[in-house]
């Protein structure tokens, strides 16, 4: 049985629209990372739904693995500063199959407590993202952030590497 022009052309569309819907999803959930940053600075409960169980995060301050002790790794920013505000952008996707990398530029801008003298702390960089497709959509088990450039003084790190 010889598949007709018609559905050939389906299949194409088929193809292209779960290609665009995949890009969605991966600028989306990186994006959202970003977003519970600034938003969710005293609940936790969306890490599942952003990182695997597996997860490996790097960053210049230290690197973490796993979702177990997670809270702890980032609450070094959630009490250094009063408020933070990330911007994710020029998101490019790289898709194979079921494994999907995500490279980004990041601009953070990290303010000081009323009470501390210091100036607040900005930085800009890139990061990679490495994502899988789970039953419960895509997640991030690998984020590497690279710092290009900062201005003010970087906080003091406690972060213990796993």
């Amino acid at each position: 049985m010889s598949i007709t022009q018609d559905e050939a052309g389906l299949e194409t569309l088929y193809r292209q629209l779960r290609l665009l819907n995949d890009r969605l999803e991966l600028t989306q959930l990186c994006d959202r990372y970003v977003h519970h940053l600034d938003k969710d600075r005293g609940s936790d409960a969306w890490l599942d739904k952003i990182f695997t169980e597996d997860v490996h995060l790097s960053f210049p301050f230290g690197e973490f693995k796993g979702l177990e002790g997670l809270v702890g790794f980032q609450q070094m920013a959630r009490t250094t500063f009063a408020r933070t505000h990330h911007i994710s952008a020029n998101h490019t996707v790289d898709l194979d199959g079921d494994e999907a990398r995500v490279t980004a530029h990041l601009m953070a801008v990290h303010v000081r407590q009323a009470d501390e003298p210091a100036a607040d702390f900005t930085i800009g960089g890139h990061y990679e993202a490495e994502a899988r497709r789970t039953p419960h959509g895509w997640r991030i088990h690998r984020f590497v952030f690279d710092l290009v450039w900062q201005s003010g003084e970087a906080p003091r790190a406690k972060a213990e590497a796993a």
